[in-house]
């Protein structure tokens, strides 16, 4: 096993009929009631990457691409099929992991502490991430007061700090100044030399092309293509320019068209509730919401 990371039949779907009410009848009734309606963000995705490889991931906003990036950063996991990781993976975007109320200190003092660093490591840590970050006495400030460029900063500082194996960076570095993006190249290119596998999401196609070995193009769910980069990065400018060509009414049909067919895949391993509700099951989950309904009045007369 020499692979970093193994995207293996992996696939995300959210079901675009669950409102509160119903995701409260469908835990008692056992999902009886409510027909899922699947949304996949990501079908079938299948991919190997190699100790050292950095991988651009490409396509259209509404493809997928940060989807795959929560995925392979662990932040959230599939429906169906299986990522492995094998190392110790760090997601950097915009407000990922970062609590919102608290300041840019105590966020670099969580998010290590999230990353596994104990306090020892973390105080010997600390003085590097302020420096690097370049926040000075914002710091000091709640995250929720911050500009996005400002949360991408913190976000990039911490995370190269936590020494990870591998790096996911999505978009984080298209929303800050120019400079500190290209002190963040050159950190990653240091990591390059180390082996580390990088995953780069970006519309910057020259980017890419720079600092990746290889490029995913996701296409709304689903994997268009994974290998070469230039290969990959000249079918999906080609792409992009065709698609460009075509006049507003024209690009949000062929958007609609394709979000219409992540509704309509059909589900194959994974367990798709049927549509026919069997009686007795509906009748105990019933039963089950009454007693527990009852349980709640009975304590409340009771309090009272």
């Amino acid at each position: 096993m020499n692979y970093k990371v193994k995207v293996d039949n992996v696939s995300k779907v959210y079901d675009l009929n669950r409102s509160k009410i119903s995701k409260i009848i469908s835990l008692f009734t056992f999902g009886q009631v409510y027909k899922i309606k699947p949304f996949y963000a990501l079908k079938n995705i299948n991919f190997e990457v190699q100790p050292g490889d950095s991988v651009g991931i490409l396509g259209l906003n509404g493809s997928g691409k940060s989807t795959l990036s929560d995925l392979l950063g662990e932040v959230t996991q599939p429906t169906d099929g299986k990522i492995d990781i094998n190392g110790k993976s760090s997601l950097i975007a915009v407000n990922a992991g970062l609590n919102q109320e608290l300041t840019g200190y105590e966020n670099i003092r969580m998010k290590c502490l999230m990353h596994g660093l104990t306090e020892n490591e973390i105080n010997n840590k600390f003085k590097d991430i302020v420096a690097f970050s370049e926040l000075g006495e914002f710091l000091e400030q709640p995250i929720k007061n911050y500009s996005s460029g400002m949360k991408s900063k913190l976000g990039f500082a911490i995370a190269i700090h936590t020494d990870p194996d591998i790096l996911i960076v999505d978009e984080a570095l298209s929303v800050g100044d120019e400079t500190f993006a290209d002190k963040c190249f050159m950190k990653m290119k240091e990591f390059q030399g180390q082996g580390k596998t990088i995953f780069f999401v970006s519309h910057a196609t020259g980017q890419v092309k720079k600092w990746c070995n290889k490029a995913v193009w996701i296409q709304y769910g689903e994997m268009k293509e994974f290998g070469d980069s230039h290969t990959v990065i000249n079918n999906y400018s080609e792409f992009i320019s065709k698609y460009k060509s075509l006049t507003k009414a024209e690009q949000l049909e062929y958007k609609e068209k394709m979000h219409d067919q992540q509704k309509l895949n059909k589900r194959s391993s994974l367990n798709q509730p049927k549509e026919d509700f069997s009686k007795s099951g509906l009748t105990f989950g019933l039963l089950f919401l009454l007693l527990f309904l009852a349980g709640i009045l009975g304590q409340v007369m009771t309090l009272q």
